[in-house]
């Protein structure tokens, strides 16, 4: 069992960045795949970032790549999502998942099974 806490949510200019993360707490964290998700009003939840249990590779959605970097810390069960250069398509709910028999590369979400609550993030011009 996983038990996944977002925050480091908020409101935040056109260009600005945010630091989302992810406090996970129960033994499987460590060997987890790991992602983000986000979710924006009428719109279908949708992959952002992933990385794999030991941290050494990550993924993206083509549109963050290169501004969003996701990381964690297995001595923290922590991961986090460093957004920058934000523009107003990044406001949306942003959710953590974890996926005990993950592989790199796994953006499908109904191959999650823990979820957290959601924090939200809005860019604001």
């Amino acid at each position: 069992q996983v038990q996944l806490v977002e925050s480091g949510g908020g409101l935040v200019q056109t260009g600005g960045s945010l630091r989302l993360s992810c406090a996970a707490s129960g033994r499987a964290f460590g060997s987890a795949v790991m992602s983000w998700f986000r979710q924006a009003p009428g719109k279908e939840r949708e992959f952002v970032a992933g990385i794999t249990t030991s941290g050494g590779r990550s993924w993206y959605k083509a549109s963050v790549s290169g501004r969003f970097t996701i990381s964690r810390d297995n001595t923290e069960n922590t991961v986090y999502l460093q957004m920058n250069s934000l523009n107003l398509d990044d406001t949306a709910v942003y959710y953590c998942a974890a996926d005990r028999n993950g592989y790199y590369g796994n953006s499908n979400a109904a191959q999650y099974d823990y979820w957290g609550q959601g924090t939200q993030v809005t860019v604001s011009s």
